[in-house]
This record gives structure tokens, C-alpha cells and sequence, in this order.
């Protein structure tokens, strides 16, 4: 017999560029859609990481989802190259318990034109999640 089920059964989830303009508010973002009615909210890259295990939030540890970024050339631009510069700089001028020293270097790699913007960190950090499909629109 044939399996005629359908097997899109991975949950969706909107990530609307449209709603912020900086890390800050990818970060609000991300956590309206990921973490729903729970307290603790997304505030750094390793965090965002951290969510897309599952396990607390929207979907289960491994559950198969799929992310839509909405809007997606708008956030590339908000969190190119102006934004990653800005963010490493900050990052800079704070100190510890930053290690100054990488950072520096992702800094001088961005302005030469090699280093990853926030957007293509943000894209990396989604895509090393296996059970998580990525479509940008």
C-alpha cells in the first residue's frame, strides 16, 4: 500500500523583517515567535543559538520546523555591514568580559571585506540546525 500522507508536517514560523531594524529588535522578534508566553527573551547571538534547540518555546528539542524570514533583503541591509561594524565597535569599547582580541580581529576581517555581517552570522547560526529549513522572502 502507499503512504499518500502528506509529509510537510514541520511547524512554520514567521520572522517578519518588517518588525525591526537593528539586532535589538531581530532579537524581540525572535523571541515573540520563537518563545511565545515564556519570561526569558533572546539578547545575544549564543542565546539565539540556544533556542533553536527547542525544548522550551514554540517547538520540541529536534522537532522539525521551518523558518520564513519575511522581508529578508530589508534585514540583510538593517544588519549588514554598518550594523556588524557598529556592533563589534561596541563590543570593543566595553571590554570585558568580551575577548577584545577576537573581536578585533572579526572587525578588521569585516572591513576587509571578508568577515560575516550580522545577517549572514544570524543565517549560519539558523542553517547549523539540521532539523530547521531556512526560506528567505
Amino acid at each position: 500500500m502507499l503512504n499518500t500522507s502528506n509529509n510537510n508536517t514541520r511547524k512554520m514560523i514567521v520572522i517578519h523583517g518588517g518588525h525591526f531594524s537593528s539586532l535589538g529588535g531581530f532579537y524581540e522578534e525572535a523571541s515573540r515567535v520563537l518563545m511565545k508566553d515564556l519570561d526569558w527573551k533572546v539578547g545575544t547571538l549564543d542565546g539565539f543559538d540556544d533556542i533553536l534547540y527547542g525544548g522550551f518555546g514554540v517547538f520540541e528539542n529536534k522537532e522539525e520546523i521551518e523558518i520564513i524570514w519575511k522581508e529578508s533583503q530589508k534585514s540583510k541591509e538593517d544588519l549588514g555591514f554598518k550594523a556588524t561594524r557598529e556592533f563589534y565597535e561596541n563590543k570593543i569599547r566595553q571590554g570585558k568580559p568580551f575577548n577584545i582580541e577576537l573581536i578585533q580581529q572579526k572587525l578588521d576581517e569585516l572591513m576587509k571585506g571578508e568577515g560575516l555581517t550580522l545577517f549572514e552570522i544570524l543565517i549560519e547560526i539558523i542553517k547549523s540546525h539540521t532539523n530547521i529549513i531556512l526560506r528567505l522572502e
